[in-house]
């Protein structure tokens, strides 16, 4: 599991950190950690349809037992642990290198087939009428009628050469799956909120890019998280695009 990986990277980074603040919550789980140089925040997309039952064995309000679970099989801890991991990430990542763009302008003219997975209205809109696009949602209630059953990726991803990937395969483990069949791909981007990471988290993957938010104002973004508002919390952060070395 990536994330068992992942996780052992983050736990070398959190030694003058501590949680300050978190949530469990929808529309984002997220976790504010502090220290010398300020605070940063960190979210992953809430997916109340994988939660089996509302428990949680975590002991102790800390980033090293936070971040311990972020391959746990219970999805809460485990979205918890990918939040404090993106928490981590945002307080060291340096932005000097990256393209403040929407993920839309990394894809080339010359495209062909490519694969959305989560069905994110906004950018199948977008390229719809100029690719030949292959969108896959987990969720039944997102399907529409141009949309495939994530259970198709394993048999199509393999024929497609661009893959623009919600970073919430990250929370509901499908990640390495997507990794996997994906290995042909010129392109592959995490993109969303979820995508926060630190890009050398994922060097020697097929991810190419990460096009996540950086929050500038935290105090606007907490807000938004608090009162349950996705556009509340993105008018507190500023899209980018890095690439995975």
């Amino acid at each position: 599991m990536i994330l068992g990986k992942i996780k052992k990277k983050a736990l070398k980074l959190i030694d003058d950190l501590e949680i300050v603040d978190f949530s469990f919550g929808l529309p984002y789980t997220w976790v504010l950690v502090g220290g010398k140089k300020g605070g940063a925040l960190g979210v992953a997309m809430t997916l109340p349809e994988e939660v089996q039952r509302y428990r949680n064995s975590i002991k102790e309000i800390s980033l090293e037992e936070f971040i311990e679970k972020a391959d746990s099989i219970n999805v809460i801890e485990r979205t918890l642990g990918l939040a404090a991991i993106n928490a981590v990430s945002q307080y060291h990542i340096d932005l000097s290198n990256a393209e403040w763009v929407d993920v839309l302008e990394l894809i080339p003219e010359n495209a062909e087939k490519i694969a959305i997975i989560g069905n994110m209205p906004p950018l199948v809109k977008a390229l719809k009428d100029k690719y030949e696009i292959y969108v896959f949602e987990r969720n039944a209630k997102l399907w529409d009628k141009d949309t495939y059953s994530d259970t198709l990726e394993y048999h199509l991803l393999p024929e497609m050469d661009i893959v623009i990937a919600s970073a919430s395969c990250l929370v509901n483990a499908t990640i390495d799956m997507l990794l996997e069949r994906a290995k042909k791909a010129k392109l592959f981007v995490l993109t969303g909120p979820t995508g926060q990471l630190l890009p050398e988290f994922l060097k020697g993957t097929v991810v190419t890019h990460l096009a996540a938010m950086k929050v500038i104002n935290i105090e606007k973004a907490l807000l938004g998280l608090k009162l349950g508002s996705f556009k509340g919390f993105e008018e507190g952060n500023k899209k980018y695009v890095v690439e995975v070395p």
